[in-house]
């Protein structure tokens, strides 16, 4: 006899850390393109104001790598809890339900 409601699938938990260094990876890349676009207007605008040339040197070396990195360092941390919780949230919801159709 088939059951009327279909069974959810058991959580895994192999899967948590691609799903942690997946979500790192993308914020870091995408704090990196934003911080080196907002560095470069920045320099260019500081450059204008002053009538030089801009130098745009610092901005790759010394701007937008160290804010990539701390973003990065803080999207890994609330990745993982995030996932942690989810993944015992998901493990809890799919034992209760196991129990229901018995």
């Amino acid at each position: 006899m088939s059951l009327m409601y279909p069974h959810s699938r058991q959580p895994r938990p192999v899967l948590i850390p691609f799903r942690i260094l997946l979500i790192t990876g993308i914020a870091t890349l995408l704090s990196f393109a934003i911080s080196l676009f907002l560095g470069i207007l920045g320099t260019i605008a500081w450059s204008a104001l002053h009538h030089s040339t801009p130098n745009l040197t610092p901005v790759y070396r010394h701007f937008a790598p160290p804010i990539a990195i701390v973003i990065g360092l803080v999207v890994l941390i609330v990745a993982t809890i995030h996932e942690i919780r989810y993944y015992r949230q998901a493990k809890v919801l799919a034992a209760i339900e196991r129990l229901s159709f018995r």
